[in-house]
């Protein structure tokens, strides 16, 4: 039996490669054309590089002043964005990785699809840089800023570069992409999005990505908590994603089982980066996270809507959890399992005050140290920050604008930049 699916994984894996071989050697339709932009050559043209010092290397940057707009690319006619490159002053400044802004438009539309600080946008929740690479994103070396997503429109594209920030951005960077006769109807546009609660509620749970309305496709996101001190020395990461797909309303379709098992680990997260998921960030000392997870592989369609969300969840004793309601922390328990494995308490059982929590075999009160203790799940309110991504079949979203740059930037250098570590 082993033999036989030794032989069967190989057959699979022969014809995948099989596959890949076939499309990289296939010649190209005739109207199918390869173009890069740079500073060497900013609008892409055909025979248009390499002209600013008679050859030789003479523009290989730009720099954009603080509250000016670079246009990176103004491409005309289909096409499809395979590839962006860019380094300079942006990944290394923690002020520009958040106050800088990556924007594209599709097919002259006024809103942009994408619309993120561009730390974020480029894989590394709450603002950092750190050496990772994933299916979709990379930073080698942490000095530079890499995607590989493939972004369609039919009629134009524009990508630009919005310095909020108070210091000039001196940018290196490249954007790769095909000229191409037309898209198929069922071609969808690439969409990005970002958001930040500085605290989020006990009890209701923080949208990664708020209803969404159209056909498409959930691609995934990073997302960036800043622990409460209030539970410092508890662990932040028993919320479950849910999924809530074409009209799902109070229950949603899909769910996992916890932060963790969303980006493919358990029992805690570490620092680790694969393909599809990976924690760059995991500092328990100061509560400080930053992980992923993209569905590349295990596909999430939409045919009307689609809204993401994450509970706001942790867990620590129960002896802890009734330390902190006595200091007047907002929380509440939510589920216990007691040291004989057994599922004592939970939400479905609560009495109306948060202080009393009773079940139907009427245990004493929550703070009785007669009540079975244990492992203690509570609601938590966190400094919780996420970048979203998505296809859609229309190029504008009806997601609200990107947050101010003072949303963006509250407590950052003192809460996170001044203690990160990997």
């Amino acid at each position: 039996m082993k033999i036989q699916l030794t032989f069967l994984a190989a057959i699979v894996v022969a014809a995948l490669s099989a596959s890949a071989a076939v499309d990289l050697y296939r010649a190209p339709d005739s109207g199918t054309h390869t173009r890069w932009i740079s500073p060497e050559n900013p609008t892409g043209a055909r025979g248009a590089g390499g002209k600013a010092n008679r050859g030789a290397k003479g523009a290989a940057f730009i720099v954009v002043a603080p509250g000016e707009t670079a246009v990176l690319a103004d491409l005309k006619g289909a096409g499809i964005i395979h590839r962006m490159w860019l380094s300079g002053t942006i990944p290394r400044s923690e002020e520009q990785r958040r106050l800088v802004r990556l924007q594209a438009f599709w097919d002259g539309a006024k809103k942009p699809a994408v619309d993120c600080p561009i730390g974020d946008f480029f894989g590394v929740g709450l603002g950092l840089a750190v050496p990772f690479e994933c299916a979709l994103f990379s930073n080698p070396e942490g000095r530079s800023f890499n995607f590989t997503i493939p972004m369609p429109y039919r009629k134009g594209a524009k990508m630009l570069l919005v310095n909020e920030a108070k210091t000039y951005a001196l940018v290196w960077y490249d954007v790769n992409y095909s000229e191409v006769r037309k898209h198929d109807s069922d071609t969808l546009y690439f969409h990005a999005a970002w958001r930040r609660e500085l605290k989020t509620e006990a009890g209701r749970d923080f949208e990664i990505l708020p209803r969404v309305n159209g056909k498409g496709r959930y691609l995934g996101a990073n997302i960036g908590v800043i622990g409460n001190p209030a539970y410092r020395g508890t662990w932040f990461g028993e919320g479950e994603v849910k999924i809530y797909l074409d009209g799902d309303t109070d229950w949603p379709t899909l769910v996992g089982t916890g932060t963790e098992d969303y980006i493919g680990s358990g029992w805690g997260q570490g620092v680790y980066h694969g393909r599809y998921f990976g924690s760059l960030i995991s500092d328990d000392k100061n509560d400080l996270y930053a992980f992923y997870r993209y569905h590349i592989d295990d596909p999430v369609y939409f045919h009307k809507d689609c809204r993401v969300t994450i509970q706001q969840i942790g867990n620590t004793s129960s002896e802890r959890v009734r330390e902190m309601i006595a200091k007047g922390v907002d929380t509440r328990p939510l589920w216990i399992l007691d040291t004989h494995g057994e599922d004592v308490l939970n939400i479905t059982r609560q009495a109306p005050s948060i202080h009393l929590l009773l079940d139907e075999t009427n245990l004493p009160s929550f703070n009785d140290s007669k009540h079975p203790q244990g492992g203690c799940h509570f609601w938590r309110q966190d400094d919780v920050s996420a970048t979203v991504y998505f296809y859609l079949d229309r190029p504008e979203n009806n997601l609200p604008p990107l947050a101010s740059g003072e949303i963006r930037m509250k407590g950052m250098r003192e809460n996170v930049w001044s203690k990160a570590r990997r």
